[in-house]
């Protein structure tokens, strides 16, 4: 049996229709409960529902063997994995946005983020000086109050922006739901894994064609 860790919230709707697709059904009476672990119907897998910047601390330490989660929050926690595939569920970017129609950098920044490692190295590679300001929540909010010159955090249709008066004034880089999987594990279970990754290619390929 493998064990997949899902990233709840945004994402989690759309890894369960793709699972789904991919014949790894759950019990709705499962789904419908509070349980943070189920099994599918043939128990064949284990899915355990965790906040999105624990599934690659999961994965990394071996309690679950793969995760599905945004390539955002891997990158974000520099983890140790293995990425075989792009999901292509959960699209958006991560840009930096402002008040203003561009960003004045003569100057040190302030950033809001709920992702400083990834803002520092944007930043960093554009020798920009910058203040990061890690934010959990309502990040919009900051260069509005004037807490931050700007945010670097996900967008997908851009409305919450525009509606805070903020504006895209660059792309950090494009997210999406990936699999990720346990070194360890790829070894020791690799045609369980290959299945995997080989049921849910195709249930992504699937998916994607009919959108």
């Amino acid at each position: 049996m493998l064990t997949i860790a899902i990233a709840k919230g945004r994402l989690q709707g759309e890894a369960l229709d793709l699972l789904s697709r991919a014949r790894i059904r759950i019990s709705p009476a499962d789904l419908a409960s509070r349980k943070l672990t189920v099994e599918d119907e043939r128990r064949q897998y284990r899915i355990i529902f965790v906040k999105p910047a624990d599934v690659p601390v999961y994965v990394e330490h071996g309690i679950a063997d793969c995760g599905i989660v945004g390539r955002d929050v891997v990158i974000e926690s520099n983890a140790n994995l293995l990425l075989p595939l792009d999901l292509k569920i959960a699209r958006c970017k991560m840009i930096v946005a402002t008040t203003g129609a561009e960003l004045m950098n003569g100057g040190m920044l302030r950033v809001a983020t709920k992702y400083p490692r990834i803002a520092a190295t944007h930043f960093g590679e554009r020798g920009i000086p910058v203040e990061i300001i890690p934010l959990v929540g309502s990040v919009e909010l900051a260069p509005v109050l004037g807490l931050a010159d700007c945010i670097v955090d996900l967008m997908e249709t851009g409305r919450t922006l525009r509606e805070n008066g903020l504006r895209v004034v660059a792309e950090v880089l494009d997210s999406s739901g990936r699999l990720v999987v346990n070194r360890a594990a790829y070894q020791l279970k690799t045609e369980a894994i290959a299945d995997l990754v080989s049921l849910l290619s195709e249930a992504a390929e699937e998916a994607s064609s009919k959108r």
